[in-house]
């Protein structure tokens, strides 16, 4: 993570420690809307004071211009009422209504910002959140973002929302974690599709994690702001809402719709074709509405089974790409050999198309909603590299699971060395079609156990399986090919037939007892 500010190190996890000792009997997930809604408060307050500070300073401002809307308006700055301030707020922490005070605080920025309609938390008054708690939440949150300037406080207040995202992610388990990809994986689909220049896009993304990592990795490169456009999509609410309020912090300007809506039977953007797209869509998810979508237009390359959406997500990503589009997005194992409902004779045919560039197998413990193995995809429309092969009759395989380091007893992370080392061994494949060179030069070489550039004739041999240990040479574990919940059928069948077994041989044991005497 970018760090252009001058606070300690480990300054988010104490503030954190500090903050969630507060929260008392508060459920994590009601908890998560108290704290990220105040630090978006004190965010859009820090930028204003600041703003109108330099405004009010400014000999060349015209007479009373710092409390003119416009002013504030053209600098993208968040016009925010006088009740709403975080000066305001602070006077009357202490104050039995700060509940209500904080509501209407809400309120009036709403009003005042239209593009925030809807979005903010306004439920700090209901009886069952401590006020004394809400009061020491909003002195601990008042030593956030002091600073000399808007980027520093910016920077603080973004890296604070951020990492408690992740934390809320965590403490809530599978039910937080949906809207939450770990910063590593994010960190990882960037680096590999470089997101210079153009749309990005992504119909299902949560807190909006792979909009802020491609403005940082834009940012970080001597990019200007606005190189790129993005466009997104929330079916849940709540989500919905994050994400305005985390773009918002990072002064993101977006296109997410008027509201929450379902990618698959409410398109928002039905005519977007993507530069970019990222993702990180639900696993294996059943109950998706397929059934009402049999003749859909984005189903190019097969219809997708009802029970499980992993193909139709695959497809509405390449529905949307343009003709030089590339998509990296999140995929449970499952989907790199299913057979079932038509998923192999799609996965045949996107393979067939050459639209399938480099699969990424990823290491365990990375995600907090799930411990089904995953993978990454990167579906490309143009593969073609700078001299203009033609990659199409190729696919890169990446053997990532011995990478990450443990964080804690059940979380993986990949160090910014793994990261590179991914990334590289792609962008070299990417750009080079001969393996003769030494490693490390920037000309892509096959490493056993690691990566393998298989053709697709070979990939055939295979029926089509995309799963990178059998191409690779991998000595870590028996590859696994069988999806999830066929597993799991299959596992709770058979230990079924041992229960039943087990009872019959109790009862063959107790009638046998009983016959010499010992009933039981």
């Amino acid at each position: 993570m970018t760090n252009q500010s001058t606070a300690n190190l480990g300054f988010e996890a104490k503030l954190w420690a500090v903050a969630d000792k507060l929260r008392g009997h508060m459920d994590p997930s009601e908890y998560k809307h108290v704290a990220l809604g105040l630090i978006f408060l004190k965010y859009i307050s820090d930028s204003f004071e600041e703003t109108y500070q330099s405004i009010k300073n400014d000999k060349d401002a015209f007479e009373g211009e710092w409390e003119d809307k416009d002013a504030y308006k053209a600098r993208n700055i968040f016009w925010v009422p006088e009740i709403a301030r975080w000066e305001y707020l602070k006077q009357n922490a202490k104050k039995p209504e700060i509940g209500k005070i904080v509501d209407d605080a809400m309120i009036a920025i709403e009003k005042e910002n239209p593009s925030l309609k809807g979005v903010l938390p306004k439920s700090y008054a209901r009886p069952d959140l401590n006020k004394q708690r809400l009061g020491e939440i909003i002195d601990i949150f008042s030593s956030l973002g002091l600073g000399d300037s808007q980027a520093k406080s910016k920077d603080i207040l973004g890296r604070v929302y951020e990492y408690f995202i992740g934390r809320f992610a965590s403490a809530e388990g599978k039910g937080g974690g949906e809207f939450y990809t770990p910063a590593s994986v994010v960190k990882l689909l960037v680096q590999m599709i470089e997101p210079y220049k153009g749309r990005v896009y992504d119909p299902c993304c949560g807190s909006g994690g792979m909009f802020v990592q491609s403005e940082r990795f834009l940012e970080e490169r001597g990019g200007k702001v606005g190189d790129i456009s993005v466009y997104g999509q929330e079916s849940n609410p709540t989500t919905w809402k994050l994400c305005k309020m985390n773009l918002a912090i990072r002064g993101i300007e977006n296109n997410l719709g008027d509201t929450n809506a379902d990618s698959f039977h409410n398109d928002l953007h039905k005519d977007l074709k993507a530069d970019f797209i990222l993702a990180n869509p639900p696993f294996n998810d059943s109950d998706w509405g397929g059934e009402r979508l049999r003749d859909d237009v984005r189903w190019k390359y097969g219809v997708p089974p009802t029970g499980n959406a992993n193909y139709a997500w695959i497809q509405n990503f390449i529905h949307h790409l343009s003709p030089t589009g590339i998509a990296g997005f999140v995929m449970a194992n499952g989907g790199l050999s299913s057979n079932t409902s038509n998923e192999g004779t799609i996965r045949e045919n996107l393979i067939k198309a050459g639209l399938v560039d480099c699969i990424v197998a990823l290491p365990d413990k990375l995600f907090y909603t799930t411990q089904i193995p995953a993978s990454l995809w990167f579906v490309s429309r143009d593969r073609y590299d700078h001299k203009f092969r033609n990659r199409h009759d190729e696919i890169l395989f990446i053997d990532a699971r011995k990478m990450g380091t443990m964080t804690d007893r059940r979380h993986r992370e990949l160090t910014e060395e793994e990261l590179k080392q991914i990334t590289d061994t792609y962008h070299n494949w990417r750009n080079a079609s001969t393996s003769s060179a030494q490693a490390n030069s920037g000309i892509y070489e096959d490493v056993k156990g690691f990566s393998k550039a298989a053709k697709i004739e070979e990939v055939k041999k295979n029926g089509y399986v995309l799963t990178p240990g059998r191409y690779v040479g991998t000595d870590f574990v028996v590859e696994d090919d069988e999806e999830f919940e066929a597993k799991m059928q299959r596992l709770t069948s058979e230990l079924s037939k041992q229960f039943k077994e087990s009872k019959e041989l109790e009862a063959k044991i107790k009638e046998n007892l009983k016959k010499i005497g010992y009933d039981i």
